[in-house]
């Protein structure tokens, strides 16, 4: 408690999002202005092994400070100690830094609404009032909407945009002083055929299979796990570059259950076919019809945790079965972690934590 007091007390804006104390959101404040950041611990609470997600205008400005606040995570004994220590960076590196809203020259100006009169203010969708930040949309061959979001520097032509965008591969844009926002566009245009087929294999299974995470995937996201029953599912990894051959693919659930689909899998490797669908391939690897959410209720093969009693916990399914056929009940990961440290009978081997099931003591 004493720790949650202090941490309120020095970034009242940071919250908890969770009773575990693993995961803040909030804004950290400094030279009167806030900052967007999120802090992810492990479930040791270790600060060495913590994430940190900020937007982009912070990412900016603590680029060339990054060493220091990794070594920050390493020496500071909580989390209090580093947010002060973060506070005191962010402070002089806002100092340090020129300010990212610094006047353009009128020639920026003139050149930025010329290119976006040639470019066609069809393909505008947002621009701010600063005009440092332009948004552009686009429709793939397949009918797909993308959006590409251009941070300009006041040396706009000279140097090219920051460019973002929802890919799961890099994109590099190739820039000379003479190219306009045309040029980025038709680069865009280019990378988004380059990456149909594999938006079409992930649109195929997203619409005929019941996919239990991510939720609300991205175009960037190339991961899909897929309920096959049974509380069973298969974690499926796809090469983004090489979307029609065998993807990583990995079993959750009991033993009993998984252990025959990875003996499927495994036999019939040498029938993947790339000339039919990725969702194909894998009905006939693993001889089975994956259920459609449209035609099931989750109560029909998805449980929720036999420990915290939900489904979902920071976004994720239970992915941890109980290997006893009779039983079977499925929990989050981290909730039979925290549950079996605080059982006497539980040893620990390495990384591996062994003790008795929670529902049928097994």
């Amino acid at each position: 408690m004493a720790g949650a007091r202090a941490l309120l007390r020095h970034c009242p804006l940071l919250l908890p999002q969770d009773r575990h104390g693993t995961a803040y959101e909030g804004f950290v404040t400094a030279q009167g202005r806030d900052f967007h950041i999120r802090i992810l611990l492990p479930v040791d609470l270790q600060l060495k092994n913590a994430r940190i997600e900020c937007s982009w205008r912070l990412k900016k400005i603590l680029h060339g400070y990054r060493h220091i606040l990794k070594q920050r995570l390493h020496n500071c004994p909580d989390l209090v100690s580093f947010m002060v220590e973060l506070k005191t960076v962010l402070e002089i590196a806002l100092k340090n830094t020129q300010d990212l809203h610094i006047p353009r020259p009128p020639e920026y100006y003139s050149c930025l609404v010329r290119d976006l009169e040639m470019l066609g203010w069809n393909r505008v969708a947002y621009v701010d009032t600063g005009l440092t930040t332009v948004k552009l949309k686009a429709e793939d061959s397949c009918g797909r909407q993308h959006l590409i979001t251009l941070k300009l520097n006041a040396k706009y032509p000279t140097e090219p945009p920051d460019c973002l965008v929802d890919f799961p591969v890099p994109f590099a844009v190739s820039w000379m002083p003479q190219n306009s926002l045309i040029d980025i566009y038709n680069q865009f245009l280019a990378a988004l055929e380059s990456l149909k087929e594999f938006w079409d294999a992930l649109d195929e299974i997203d619409g005929k299979t019941w996919v239990l995470e991510p939720e609300n995937p991205t175009r960037s996201a190339t991961t899909r796990r897929i309920a096959i029953g049974n509380n069973v599912s298969v974690n499926v990894e796809v090469d983004p570059r090489h979307p029609n051959m065998l993807p990583e693919c990995y079993f959750l659930g009991a033993d009993h259950e998984v252990n025959p689909l990875r003996t499927k899998l495994n036999n019939n490797m040498h029938l993947w076919d790339p000339e039919i669908s990725l969702l194909q391939n894998l009905r006939e690897l693993l001889e089975i019809d994956f259920p459609s959410r449209s035609v099931l209720e989750k109560s029909d093969f998805a449980k929720d945790c036999g420990i915290c009693y939900a489904y979902r916990l920071d976004g994720s399914a239970p992915d941890h079965v109980c290997d006893d056929p009779r039983c079977g009940q499925p929990f989050h990961q981290a909730c039979l972690y925290e549950w079996l440290q605080g059982l006497p009978t539980s040893r620990q081997s390495f990384n591996v934590i062994f003790g008795e099931c929670p529902y049928c003591n097994k």
